[in-house]
Order: structure tokens, then C-alpha cells, then sequence
């Protein structure tokens, strides 16, 4: 079972929040593999909000291959961050890459007055291309190409990949507003890179505690939507898909995406003033649907946090807040690492036919389905 976890604030913090969250979770889960999604940067970041930052792993070959591809496009580079990687410590349980990339760039000339969806769209072209060239040898492993996003994935058990990163010591300089985070890599299939949650894709990120068996029904459909639904590397993947389908390419609201993948039973949508709605995506997007324990968090582009389950809640999540902090994970030890004085009667367990939804101000909405 994976253990699984987001932070919100209206400050910035350090990842290391994100090890004390996980570390009384241990035994949920096996320490093979540790990977955050930051957004909402700050510290050396922070001037840069609006530019894209290549995070990648790779060999040296891989990023002669990347710097030749992103000058070839046109981008610049204006920022280059390395963590501070402890290489000689003895004993780590860890298979790192020998880089870690993290490069600020500017956009191409031609793209000077570029509209936002062109930049998006070169973004996402340009990620798939670098995936593609990548790949041909094994150089590396490109996970996000994205304004105002930083990925880290790695295999290993957390406290020492914490360890190898200098993640348990905060400082100003690498911090953010949201992380999400899981301490787990992909043990049901094969264990690569980009099988570790969590998955992201223009500005939408989601991570997951538990199993899809409908994922076969998922990727058949989905693979055929969009470029960018790629890899399936892990079942989980179809989450992030349909919601990035749901909300940016349907421009559905986001309450929509939890009627498509765990829709009411036909009774139940028959009875409801909405219920000409819910049976036409019951009937149009059937193959969306998910089945299986799990619980879902998820982020949109304009930093909306929320968590939902399945429809006979079969994995545990709480969500916990204080005044300047909201935190979604699968144990209440963890939160209570975190927020140790927050209010607890205030925590909350979704229920299955639910969302959990936190704005931008963090105000904790329930939303009933």
C-alpha cells in the first residue's frame, strides 16, 4: 500500500516538511522510492514564475542530447540549481542518476508574443521530444517542463534519499507553497522513474493510494485523446489523464471529474435535477470510469488542492488544517508531525462520494457528489 500526501500554505516551506509528513508512515509503505511535485515556487525560483523549468535526471550523454535539442528550438538558459547531493555518505539505500537537472529557461524568440495556449503547447512538444530522445539509449528521465513546477522522483528508501538531496535541513533558497508527495515507487509493475507518483501534465498533478482494475478499459481510451497521454507506465496515471481531460480539455468544472470516474448508479442520477447531465457523461465517457480502493489527491493549474476517493472508500485519507496550512494524507500521524496544535476536531475523512477541495485563500470547501 502506498502513503501518500499535499501540503498547502500561504507561506513558503521547505520539502522537508514533506519527510516529517511521511515519517510516521513508515510502515505503509516499503521504502522503495520517493518523489514530490513542487508548485507555487519560491526562493531562487521565485523571479521566475512565469518562464519554464526543465527538472530531469539523466547521464552526461543525456544532457549533451537535451542542451542540443532546447538549442535547437531556440530556449535560453537563464537558471541552473543543483541540490547540494551528498555523495559520500556511507550506506544509503539509493540508485540515483549521476545528474539532476534544473534549468530556468527563456522562451524563443519566436515566441515573443506567443499567446498561452502556443506556449503551452510548445512546452508540452517540446517535453515529449526530449522524453523521445532520452529514451532511444536510457540517458534519462525528463518529468516536467513547466512554469513555476519542480519534479523529483527517485528510487530508494525516503529518509536516505532525503539524506542524499540534503532535503532534512530547510533553507529559503528551495521552497514552495505546494508539494505533493509519495513515499513509494511502482512495486506492482516494473520499477522505472516514471512509474513514481506523483504523475504531472500542464499544470495538473495527481498521486494515488491504491489500484485501478479498470485501467486497461482507461488506457485504450485515453491514449488516442491527447499527445501527452504517454507511458502508462503505472495504473495511476489514468487519474491524472481523465482529470487533465475533464478540466482542460473539456473545460468542465473540476466537480465533474469525480461524476466521471465514480458516477452515481443509475437510480440514484434518475432522481437528481442534474440527472439528464450525469447520464450523458455516464454514457459518453463510461470509459473513464475507475474501479478498485484507492484515493486520489490532485492539484489544477491555478493551485487548487483536492482529494477524493473511491466509491466504497477502501484506502484511508484525512485532510488537516490550521490557519495557514492545509495538509491531505493517508494517516492522521502524519498531520499530527506537521500541525501538532492544530485544532483535531476540525480534521476531516472524506467519504466516498465526495471531494475535498482547498483554494487558493485555503479555505477546506466539502463538496457532496
Amino acid at each position: 500500500m502506498c502513503r501518500i500526501g499535499a501540503i498547502k500554505s500561504s507561506e513558503y516551506f521547505h520539502p522537508s516538511k514533506t519527510l516529517e509528513l511521511m515519517r510516521s508512515q513508515q510502515k505503509g509503505h516499503d521504502n522503495s522510492g520517493f518523489a514530490f511535485v513542487m508548485q507555487d515556487l519560491g526562493g531562487i525560483f521565485e523571479p521566475y514564475k512565469d518562464l519554464p523549468l526543465l527538472s530531469m535526471a539523466c547521464t552526461d550523454k543525456g544532457i549533451r542530447i537535451a542542451e542540443d535539442i532546447l538549442h535547437s528550438i531556440g530556449f535560453t538558459r537563464l537558471l541552473q540549481w543543483t541540490p547540494d547531493i551528498n555523495k559520500n555518505a556511507k550506506g544509503l539505500q539509493i540508485s540515483p542518476m549521476p545528474n539532476y537537472v534544473f534549468e530556468v529557461f527563456n522562451y524563443p524568440k519566436l515566441y515573443k508574443y506567443a499567446t498561452k495556449e502556443e506556449k503551452e503547447e510548445l512546452l508540452v512538444d517540446t517535453r515529449l521530444q526530449l522524453r523521445r530522445a532520452l529514451e532511444v539509449e536510457d540517458e534519462g528521465y525528463v518529468y516536467s517542463f513547466w512554469h513555476d513546477v519542480l519534479m523529483l522522483k527517485e528510487i530508494g528508501n525516503p529518509k536516505d534519499i532525503g539524506t542524499y538531496f540534503g532535503l532534512h535541513t530547510p533553507n529559503n533558497d528551495f521552497v514552495s507553497k505546494i508539494i505533493t508527495v509519495q513515499c513509494r515507487q511502482n512495486t506492482n509493475y516494473d520499477i522505472v522513474r516514471y512509474a513514481a507518483h506523483p504523475f504531472f501534465l500542464q499544470g495538473y498533478t495527481v498521486l494515488a493510494n491504491g489500484e485501478n482494475t479498470f485501467y486497461e478499459k482507461n488506457k485504450n481510451f485515453q491514449k488516442n485523446l491527447h499527445k501527452g497521454y504517454i507511458g502508462f507506465e503505472s495504473d495511476s496515471q489514468c487519474f491524472l489523464y481523465t482529470l487533465h481531460y475533464v478540466n482542460k480539455i473539456l473545460k468542465w468544472p473540476l466537480k465533474y471529474y469525480k461524476h466521471v470516474i465514480t458516477p452515481l448508479e443509475y437510480d440514484e442520477m434518475l432522481k437528481r435535477s442534474d440527472s439528464e447531465v450525469l447520464l450523458r457523461i455516464k454514457a459518453s465517457l463510461a470509459h473513464l470510469e475507475i474501479n478498485g480502493p484507492n484515493t486520489i489527491i490532485g492539484v489544477t493549474p491555478d493551485g487548487t488542492l483536492f482529494v477524493t476517493c473511491d466509491s466504497k472508500k477502501l484506502r484511508p485519507v484525512v485532510v488537516g488544517h490550521d490557519d495557514k496550512t492545509v495538509i491531505i494524507t493517508s494517516e492522521v500521524t502524519g498531520i499530527n508531525e506537521v500541525l501538532p496544535n492544530r485544532k483535531n476536531e476540525t480534521d476531516i475523512y472524506p467519504n466516498e462520494r465526495e471531494m475535498v477541495i482547498v483554494g487558493g485563500d485555503l479555505k477546506v470547501e466539502r463538496w457532496q457528489q
